[in-house]
């Protein structure tokens, strides 16, 4: 639809910039000298700067020297473990889950969830991140968040076997409490922590429960080669087999990392019934030192979308979806041995579209188009490590910064413009974490909420 004077004002007109934009094949591409017209928090119309002059707006941005891009999905985080960022530093796996990670969590109260959760969205917000996956503990404090600072989530409650049926439920009763809810900017899944935590009875009853109430899986699963040959020596299977016979794969799926995706799951992953994404963390795989990363191109070939994440900050030290996007591109090169694999333009694609669909948003976001959600972020290329410009995309994910991000709006609504926060007090929040921290990081109790073997 093409807007016209004689329409009610829009809330949102942003000229002069130039806009990513996908053909009817998801090409990236770029359109310049264009504004964009919000109408009710969606996309009315992508037209020319002079089209949109003389349209009556409630507010306009002049974008002039900037990039309009879909906002960025954080596709698996944990974003109340920012208050762990540095904490477990330098350890192989285990004794990171072990001997850090989960002795603090299991002191973790519902105000350290919340105050986790906004340090964390305020980051995301000024990195251009606009959605984000998040499988943590206590979610009603961070859905409570992602209501208040006006982001999109697909938020789940974790669940181990060792909580009993009672944490199965309490991950149900979420789900379902939650689902649509912050305006529709909220969607919810069941998580399961992994096949690892979580027993094969219990994967098979969430599988149910996610058919008989429409809901996706978030797990982690393959997380890494160590676990593929832990599983197979122990139970004759690889994780992501397990998720085949348990019937998780008949459900919609997000399978956090699969660094350790096997040759033989490929296979067991194409002819998976329901929607089957995997989101992919390089900067955490390179920290832990894996000798592998997610083998996107393998899954690309069978049809599996691929997101871009961060993981927590408590192993990843950020929820910059901007450096994973450019780590993507980087490490994808050097594990193919090719260096035309993965192009900037490809990158740009996992970071829009394949993002939106693995947290099941693909009707809605990831790209900037007539019909989706005004979920918009600005990003100034006018800096001297941003110029001159030969390939915009690969100035975009290689040369151009979280830090580059002006301005960020979810819903046709700003929640960051000019590099201010409108809805997060981030000094109020810093300061009461601070105050809490030596009773959140105290081991002296001898506890963890699970045991890492695998």
């Amino acid at each position: 639809m093409t807007p016209s004077a004689a329409d009610s004002p829009a809330e949102l007109i942003i000229s002069a910039c130039t806009v990513l934009v996908h053909d009817d094949q998801e090409r990236v591409g770029f359109e310049e000298d264009a504004a964009i017209v919000v109408r009710n928090g969606i996309v009315q119309a992508v037209t020319t700067t002079a089209a949109a002059a003389d349209l009556p707006a409630a507010e306009r941005i002049d974008a002039r020297g900037q990039v309009a891009l879909p906002g960025l999905i954080n596709c698996h985080t944990h974003a109340p473990m920012v208050a762990l960022r540095g904490l477990a530093e330098d350890l192989p796996t285990q004794e990171w889950f072990n001997d850090v990670v989960w002795p603090v969590e299991s002191n973790l109260t519902q105000r350290d969830v919340e105050l986790g959760a906004r340090l964390a969205c305020a980051e995301m917000i000024r990195a251009g991140v606009t959605c984000f996956a998040d499988h943590y503990f206590a979610m009603d404090a961070v859905a409570r968040v992602v209501a208040e600072c006006g982001m999109r989530a697909l938020l789940g409650e974790a669940y181990f076997s060792s909580l009993g049926p009672e944490g199965q439920e309490r991950s149900l009763e979420f789900a379902l409490r939650h689902r649509g809810s912050a305006g529709g900017r909220i969607t919810t899944a069941l998580a399961p922590h992994s096949p690892y935590t979580v027993d094969d009875a219990d994967l098979a009853a969430i599988a149910r429960l996610a058919g008989e109430h429409g809901l996706p899986l978030h797990l982690h699963a393959a997380e890494n080669r160590d676990q593929t040959e832990t599983s197979l020596a122990r139970h004759g299977v690889t994780p992501i087999e397990v998720l085949e016979r348990t019937g998780v794969l008949d459900t919609d799926v997000l399978l956090a990392h699969g660094t350790g995706i096997a040759d033989r799951d490929l296979p067991v992953l194409e002819r998976a019934a329901g929607r089957t994404a995997v989101a992919t963390a390089p900067r955490g795989y390179l920290k832990f030192a894996w000798p592998d990363t997610t083998p996107v191109r393998a899954l690309r070939d069978i049809g599996v979308d691929v997101g871009l994440a961060t993981d927590g900050a408590a192993s990843n030290n950020t929820l910059d979806v901007w450096e994973a996007m450019a780590l993507t591109s980087l490490v994808q090169k050097s594990s193919e041995g090719d260096p035309r694999w993965l192009t900037s333009r490809q990158a740009l694609h996992h970071a829009t579209l394949q993002s939106a669909r693995a947290v099941g948003l693909e009707d809605s976001v990831g790209s900037i188009a007539p019909g989706r959600r005004a979920d918009i972020v600005l990003v100034d290329l006018t800096g001297p490590h941003t110029q001159p410009v030969h390939d915009l995309a690969a100035t975009l994910v290689h040369s151009a910064r979280s830090a580059d991000v002006r301005t960020t709006i979810v819903d046709g609504r700003i929640l960051m413009r000019d590099r201010t926060l409108l809805t997060i007090d981030v000094p109020a929040v810093v300061r009461e974490l601070e105050e809490r921290l030596p009773a959140l990081v105290d081991r002296s109790h001898g506890r963890r909420i699970q045991d890492y073997d695998t």
